[in-house]
Parts: structure tokens; sequence; C-alpha cells
């Protein structure tokens, strides 16, 4: 297992658009999110995508995997952050300059789409790689990222707090969708209902996840990483019961969650329960049959907001007993 150097300020973070084109969709917002991460205390350097489009994706796939290679390569970037998700990130896989990658670990972020990249460099690697905000939707928000989202990125990846380290439950939360191109005011934040112990137990392993939709793109392919033994983390966007049935399904007929040690279960941004008689947790517990493991759901992390920022490949507890998520390790050195 690797780590990257903690981020400070002062350094370079590389910005890529690995599916869908963001920065032409929604130009205002990520300059927003630029100028955000300038705020910080960050140079940013754009990648040769930012300013592309191909409809549902910014480029071609050999040059949405150079925009990263060329990132990889650069020793002045310390960071590389996505601008949004979409659909293909997995089509660059095959591309990625993993060695270079091996001698020069840096941090790499986003969430969404971009849990294809996050896994496979995670498997290929050993890098550590950070399920966290992106520009668009994250740093971008208006008027400006969330104090709470900045907090856990600052956590995590500048590390400002030591480890072990017992994440929180934020007090407020929101899904609501508001028009990017003609918002004028911010998202309302509601009371956090707080995070669900649905099957008892305390364990340990290594932390790792992502969206669930996502990685049925990957899942039999050298890029999807060993579980057993591993603590996973899922969550998903705009999905119903029927295609969580199967995303679920995906996992235990892959064998996924017979391996795994723990399961968390991030907030579902607006959910369709498709008048099921039943509810998410009630499909879940169904899905998984006898299998005694600790489970919790209704985490924070994600495409809700504020969420936190998991480090792929530490070794966390999950105490379900208590209600807790404890990182037992840095993911930077």
């Amino acid at each position: 297992m690797m780590k990257p150097e903690r981020l400070k300020e002062g350094d370079t973070i590389g910005i890529i658009t690995p599916s869908t084109p963001a920065p032409v969709l929604f130009s205002e917002r990520y300059e927003r999110g630029l100028a955000q991460l300038r705020k910080m205390g960050f140079n940013v350097i754009e990648g040769k995508c930012s300013k592309l489009s191909q409809g549902y994706r910014s480029a071609s796939i050999r040059d949405r995997a150079e925009e990263i290679n060329d990132f990889i390569r650069n020793p002045e970037i310390k960071a590389i952050i996505s601008t949004i998700g979409g659909t293909n990130s997995n089509s660059l896989l095959l591309y990625i300059d993993y060695e270079t990658l091996r001698k020069n670990p840096k941090i790499i972020m986003g969430y969404s789409d971009v849990t294809a990249l996050l896994l496979g460099i995670y498997s290929r690697t050993g890098l550590t790689t950070f399920y966290g905000p992106a520009i668009v939707p994250s740093f971008g928000e208006y008027p400006e990222m969330l104090p709470k989202g900045r907090e856990y990125f600052e956590n995590t990846v500048m590390q400002t707090h030591e480890c072990p380290h017992t994440l929180e439950i934020p007090s407020e939360w929101t899904e609501e969708m508001l028009d990017w191109r003609t918002q004028d005011r911010a998202k309302k934040l509601v009371p956090n209902s707080g995070w669900n112990s649905l099957r008892k137990g305390k364990t340990r392993g290594k932390l790792i996840g992502g969206n669930l939709n996502t990685m049925s793109g990957i899942i039999a392919s050298e890029y999807f990483p060993d579980l057993k033994g591993a603590i996973l983390f899922i969550e998903d966007s705009f999905k119903d019961m029927a295609i969580q049935e199967r995303s679920l399904s995906m996992l235990k007929l892959a064998g996924v969650l017979d391996d795994i040690a723990g399961l968390i279960v991030g907030k579902h941004e607006h959910f369709n329960d498709c008048h099921a008689p039943f509810t998410f947790e009630d499909l879940l517990m169904e899905v998984m049959g006898d299998r005694q493991i600790p489970i919790m759901t209704n985490v924070d992390i994600g495409h809700t907001f504020p969420s936190h920022v998991f480090p792929i490949g530490i070794e966390a507890e999950l105490d379900a007993d208590n209600g807790t998520i404890t990182f037992l390790e840095k993911g930077v050195k």
C-alpha cells in the first residue's frame, strides 16, 4: 500500500474531466469551483479536456486518459481532482500510466463515476485514492463550498486531524436539487436523522468502495480490487428500488457480499422506491441473507452534502453496536 504526500497550501492541483463535459455545460459553477480552490491557497492547472465536449463526454478515450497521464507525469502536480462524474471513466483504465504513478504517488480524488478510476488505480498500484468532492458539484457550490464539506476535505487530504479519527455525523444535510445555471440561493439544509445500524457488530478492515452503479463497469476485471475482509462502502444517486435490487444482487452473485467483513451504505440522493411495500433496508437484508456482518446505512458519503472523504485502502473500524466509523490510519503521509 502506498500513500501520497498530504496536500499543503501552495501546492498545485490538476483538474481532469474524465467523463461528462461539466466545464462546458456548467461553466459558471466550474469557474466558481476553481476559485474556491485558489481561495484555499492552491494553484490550479486545467486539463486539456476541460473545455472540450463530444456530447456525453469531454473527449476521446485516449485524450481523456492522456489528460490524466499528463498530470501523473508532472512532478509539480500534487493532486488530481475530477470536475464531475458521468458514465464512462472505466474506458480510460487500459491507458493510465500506472508505472509512473507508482514511482510518483499523488492524491487522486473524485466520486460517482470516478469510482472506476479510484478503484482501478488502487487495484493496479496499491495507492490510496480518495472518494471525495469534485469541482463542479462540490467546490463550485453556490455561493461557496459548504463549510463542513471543506472541513472534511481538509481533515483527510491536508491531514488536519490525527488518527484514529472517529467521523462525526453532520447535524444537517441536503439533497435539494436546484438548477445550476440559474441557482441564486444556497441549498436548504435539513436536520440529519443520523446513521442507522442495520445489523449489529464490530469489525476492522480495509475501507474500499464507491458508487454502486459504477462498479458494474469494472467488477469482472483486473481493475476491481480484492475485497476479502474489507469494509465495503457503497452509495448511489437517482436510482430506484428495481435497479438497486439488480446492483445489490450483482455484488451477491460476484461473491463480494460473502467476502467483505462489513458494509457501509451512503445516503441515496433522490431515491425512488417504486411504490414497493418494503424499504431499501428490507431489500438489502433480503439480498444479504443470513450473512452476519455489521451494516450501517444512511451514512453521509457520496452524492448528498456535506459528505465525508473516504480514503480507499486505509484500515478502518466499523462499529455498528455504537454507530461509529473510525479511520485507524491516515490516507496521506
